[in-house]
């Protein structure tokens, strides 16, 4: 019982002292998280999103995708084949087969992409969400900079 006892001390205190060695070294960051601090990298935390779009087909899927590297709005688009989407739509369940459209590209360019989508996609409302990108390999986020400029 002494032994379980040791232990259980001996771990709370550990806990302890690793999060407050955590914490002083960056306080933004709790024990446990991922850090998105990294002394080495020049990337900016959200200067870069990931945006979603869904498509009927392949055919409409390649033609945006095309489109919007050639725009250069975006770096790269992986076309994701067979979801199932069930949405609520003019007061109707549906479910229908899509695919997934997923872009790399700078946040700033995300408006523009956006609009580029709407022009080009045969839904009368299409989806385009992003979600900025926090952390990653430095080379894959310098080279979305490389290929999507800012203007």
């Amino acid at each position: 019982m002494i032994i379980q006892k040791g232990l259980v001390l001996s771990t709370i205190y550990l806990g302890f002292i690793r999060r407050f060695a955590v914490t002083a070294s960056n306080s933004k960051v709790m024990s446990g998280e991922i850090s998105n601090f990294n002394k080495t990298s020049t990337i900016i935390p959200g200067e870069h999103s990931v945006a979603y779009v869904t498509v009927p087909n392949e055919e409409v899927a390649k033609t945006i995708a095309h489109g919007l590297v050639s725009n250069k709005l975006a770096a790269c688009v992986n076309i994701i084949p067979k979801i199932m989407s069930v949405y609520e739509w003019e007061g109707k369940v549906n479910e229908d087969t899509e695919l997934l459209m997923m872009i790399k590209t700078r946040t700033c360019k995300v408006n523009d992409l956006t609009e580029y989508v709407k022009a080009n996609h045969p839904y009368t409302v299409c989806e385009v969400i992003s979600l900025p990108i926090q952390n990653g390999n430095d080379q894959y986020l310098k080279w979305i900079n490389d290929v999507v400029p800012i203007n």
